[in-house]
């Protein structure tokens, strides 16, 4: 890997700035806030632009007063809010720069407005620029800070053996305080351990502030994005309900302002608690809860397995109920940036942050272990189906249907078919992988470094997944397969047809069904066929291959 060079998602490579280019940045960045605050606008720098930080930064850039087109206002009331888009210019990242100031998207989203929105702020408002310069950090009357925190594990199905990796965070708060104006509004989105913004950050910056021969306190709030990737993506960030705190009352009252004027707190009201380890608090919990209920299911889909039971319509029957409306199927592992690791930041700061040595946390980390390995029993019920058709999984080739973390969105970031594959890889298996959402699966191009919690060290024989590649033709990617594994409940593969499929793989395979894809009649028809049915949590797929077998006499 060049150091000095910096490759976009398409393959466009952008040298990484030299000394001289951070003057002539300075001075574009100087002249564009001299534009904006002549024109009355607030300057908002958002420092991060990953899929949190970009869409947030054109959501702030496309804040209006009043709609332009039908009234001659004067740009400063139109358009309140220049954004500059902040990020630090490593090999990794420093494209994201570029393509932004082109009006490009750094982000993949499947959202329609995500797209236009970035455009229509850089190319035709001319609000939203972005920047590596962190001397820009200096013109911010407020400051976003949607740098990632990572809770790194080093072991499978064990969280409590992870920790959290501060220093980027830790070197951001440094580098703000030391270039910030005294009354900037600084908000912290990234989802952090609680005590962080009051323990961690607030005296560092003040620390910094008093070096300065600034007396006052820095103004500092906190409150985190539900952002929810998929075609809701921006609706996610500014048309949804908002938990906010401020280390003080102005800080709690700066935050209250600035969120009331660039999200949709009208119909969306903001829930303001009184301190930030209250809102850092109800993050951790929000996405714990959710990861306990569905670990909760993985239990009761073992016992559906071994008992003849179809757990996907024993859960329809109890979704009717209007209080468990919301009962969820866990696949094969519980995936998405939040529930794998938010438990674990809450766990890590009891003891690191806030000084506790007893072990007060049963359930949480139980929960977290419980989806982390859920998809190594997916692998089991691939091997198994092999051995009812007398096949052995060394050297099967499996097709893997759906790369990313959840239905019709192309994030793969803690994917449960990343487990799955890498399981099935070291049991011998072959991959093929198709995704109708996903062009590059990054955790496997750059297994050594990407993400920083990857998971090529959890299992042997990884080597040969190093660029595995993501298909776009089904027909294809099911050319002489002998394993079919549906993973991710996209759209497109609830329409597969057994036929079809046997027709491509040129004789009779082994289904595993992780989702509930399949029902009753084409589990039916795969085993007409003479395939091999296995389903997580759907034991009565025994049921249906004696009625088959009955039929056939």
């Amino acid at each position: 890997m060049n150091d000095n060079i910096s490759v976009a998602p398409d393959g466009t490579k952008y040298p990484l700035p030299t000394q001289d280019d951070y003057k002539q940045e300075f001075d574009r960045i100087e002249k564009l806030a001299t534009e904006a605050k002549q024109k009355g606008q607030e300057i908002v720098v958002v420092m991060g632009v990953g899929f949190v930080g970009a869409v947030m930064a054109a959501i702030v850039a496309d804040t209006e007063t009043a709609p332009p087109s039908t009234i001659n206002h004067p740009p400063s009331t139109a358009y309140p809010k220049f954004v500059i888009a902040m990020q630090r210019p490593s090999a990794r990242s420093y494209w994201k720069i570029p393509m932004l100031n082109e009006g490009i998207s750094p982000v993949k989203a499947e959202d329609p407005e995500v797209d236009p929105m970035i455009r229509r702020c850089v190319l035709d408002k001319k609000t939203l620029t972005a920047s590596f310069t962190y001397d820009a950090l200096q013109f911010a009357d407020v400051v976003i800070v949607d740098v990632q925190l990572d809770y790194s594990k080093t072991e499978l199905g064990n969280v409590r053996s992870g920790f959290v990796e501060m220093s980027a965070l830790e070197e951001s708060f440094d580098i703000i305080a030391h270039r910030i104006k005294p009354d900037c509004l600084v908000l912290i989105e990234t989802t952090v351990a609680p005590g962080t913004t009051e323990q961690v950050a607030f005296p560092a910056m003040k620390k910094v502030f008093r070096k300065r021969g600034i007396e006052t306190d820095p103004v500092l709030a906190h409150s985190y994005e539900r952002v929810m990737p998929g075609r809701d993506y921006v609706a996610s960030i500014r048309d949804f309900w908002r938990v906010c705190s401020g280390v003080n009352i102005e800080a709690r009252q700066r935050v209250e302002k600035f969120l009331n004027e660039v999200l949709n707190t009208k119909k969306f009201p903001l829930t303001v608690l009184d301190r930030p380890i209250e809102s850092e608090t109800a993050k951790i919990v929000e996405n714990s809860y959710r990861a306990t209920i569905l670990a909760f299911l993985d239990e009761w889909s073992l016992f559906a397995e071994r008992n003849g039971v179809d757990i996907m319509k024993v859960i329809k029957a109890i979704k009717v109920r209007p209080t468990h409306s919301n009962m969820i199927f866990p696949g094969p592992g519980i995936g998405g940036y939040c529930l794998p690791k938010d438990g674990g930041l809450g766990i890590w700061a009891y003891k690191h942050i806030l000084g506790f040595m007893d072990d007060i946390f049963k359930v949480t980390p139980l929960a977290i272990d419980i989806n982390d390995t859920r998809a190594l029993h997916a692998a089991q019920l691939v091997r198994d189906a092999l051995r009812n058709m007398n096949e052995p999984i060394a050297s099967a080739e499996v097709l893997v249907l759906g790369a990313s973390y959840r239905e019709d969105v192309g994030d793969t970031r803690y994917s449960g078919s990343e487990i799955l594959i890498r399981r099935l890889v070291e049991m011998g298996a072959e991959i093929k992988v198709h995704d109708p959402y996903v062009d590059v699966w990054w955790e496997f191009v750059k297994q050594d470094e990407y993400p920083q919690n990857n998971k090529s060290g959890y299992f042997r024989n990884q080597k040969k997944l190093e660029g595995l590649k993501v298909l776009k033709d089904i027909d294809k990617a099911l050319e002489g397969i002998d394993v079919l594994v549906f993973a991710v409940r996209h759209k497109p593969y609830f329409d597969l047809n057994p036929e079809m499929v046997l027709e491509k793989a040129g004789k009779p395979i082994a289904v595993v069904d992780c989702f509930g894809i399949l029902d009753d009649d084409k589990i039916r028809r795969y085993l007409q066929l003479g395939c091999e049915v296995k389903g997580l949590g759907r034991g009565h797929i025994r049921r249906l291959k004696e009625q088959v077998k009955k039929a056939e006499g």
